[in-house]
């Protein structure tokens, strides 16, 4: 028998959020057919919307001096601020979004390059966590500073 395919592009409204789309397809011919109850098709499958999201961080410090071997003080320096934001830009809601972030830890000789002191969250939870058990948290040594992206 002759197939035909179809390829179906349907368009969603922002404002009325659905689950399922249901498409019925219905062939009729002017010849008179034995078995016309298979001229049907009735078709449902689940909608998954795409997010539009953005991230983006400013921080107040662009830059951070690292003191040469030996003249490394165990005193704080600068506060540096980071604000880290998620948007959504779509427009459908999201949830359950996890943002995972890395920040260094310890440089040459276990010197701490970085301390959080404060987390504040603006319509988040934010959870501060020491790396997983058996993790390895490796130095990074002052001339490899350049060639790390984290």
């Amino acid at each position: 028998p002759p197939q035909v395919s179809f390829t179906l592009e349907l368009e969603f409204s922002c404002s009325i959020l659905l689950d399922r789309a249901e498409v019925t397809l219905q062939a009729t011919s002017d010849s008179t057919e034995a078995t016309p109850e298979d001229n049907v098709v009735k078709l449902s499958v689940p909608i998954r919307y795409e997010p539009d999201l953005f991230l983006s961080s400013n921080t107040n410090l662009h830059r951070y001096e690292v003191h040469p071997l030996g003249t490394f003080t165990h005193s704080s320096g600068p506060e540096f601020t980071t604000t880290v934001k998620v948007q959504n830009f779509g427009c459908y809601p999201i949830q359950n979004v996890t943002l995972h972030m890395a920040l260094p830890a310890l440089g040459h000789r276990q010197a701490t390059i970085l301390s959080v002191t404060r987390v504040l969250a603006d319509n988040a939870t934010c959870v501060l966590q020491p790396p997983p058990e058996g993790t390895q948290v490796v130095p990074v040594p002052p001339e490899d500073l350049l060639h790390t992206d984290r």
